[in-house]
């Protein structure tokens, strides 16, 4: 069994709290469309790729061209708002990142997020050092909950399923990390249900050892499987 061991993460709501900016960049977008949208239409498609959000919104209608001009203005505004107000990270993660970082846990980004907004993000909390491996929108052909982000992801790192976590803050994550056959932990700030492996309000609630406990206590369960 390989010894190497990875945390695959999920960004918006996991390591960042964007939401608020996202919010102000669909709203804007969709004004410039003439086609207004409400907060809990956003709220309602929050985490998922562009393409699938505009679909839902315009219909099934709406033309690749539209939808790709569309989803790009958003992202271009989104960017700006970045660079102009800065983000921060979610209590906990800074503590989390570079733990995993020193202890020698490989850690990779896995969001339906395009590679730009990740790269802009990373840059602005001067972190992308402590990541091996960066997996974005351009690179999958299915969102979440399909696997194929966190297996992409894992693949990347060299790392079998079995031996990789994902954190995630959303039901579709927590489902795609489970087809992948990886571990999860789900953070909740809103204490909604997730069906996890460890489920908490927030990082900084996660026991010391939590990431270590959850592959080491899995272990004899993945032996047996191994054998069969």
């Amino acid at each position: 069994m390989s010894a190497l061991r990875a945390v695959l993460w999920d960004m918006d709501g996991t390591l960042i709290d964007s939401e608020e900016f996202h919010w102000i960049a669909w709203r804007d977008t969709m004004e410039k469309e003439v086609f207004p949208i409400t907060h809990e239409q956003f709220l309602a498609t929050f985490g998922q790729r562009n393409d699938s959000i505009i679909k839902q919104w315009l219909g099934a209608t709406a033309s690749p061209e539209r939808i790709d001009r569309i989803g790009d203005e958003k992202e271009r505004l989104y960017r700006g708002l970045i660079r102009e107000h800065g983000i921060k990270t979610l209590p906990g993660v800074v503590t989390w990142l570079d733990r995993l970082h020193e202890t020698g846990w490989l850690q990779a980004i896995a969001s339906a997020a395009p590679r730009e907004n990740i790269d802009a993000i990373l840059e602005a909390l001067t972190a992308k050092h402590l990541f091996q491996a960066i997996v974005s929108a351009e690179d999958v052909r299915h969102g979440k909950p399909d696997p194929e982000v966190y297996l992409t992801a894992a693949s990347r790192l060299g790392v079998p399923p079995a031996r990789s976590i994902v954190v995630e803050d959303a039901v579709a994550g927590v489902e795609g990390a489970r087809r992948a056959g990886m571990h999860s932990i789900g953070i909740s700030r809103n204490c909604e249900p997730l069906p996890a492996d460890i489920v908490v309000l927030s990082l900084e609630d996660l026991a010391p050892k939590a990431f270590e406990d959850l592959l080491t206590n899995s272990l004899p369960q993945q032996r047996d499987q191994e054998q069969r």
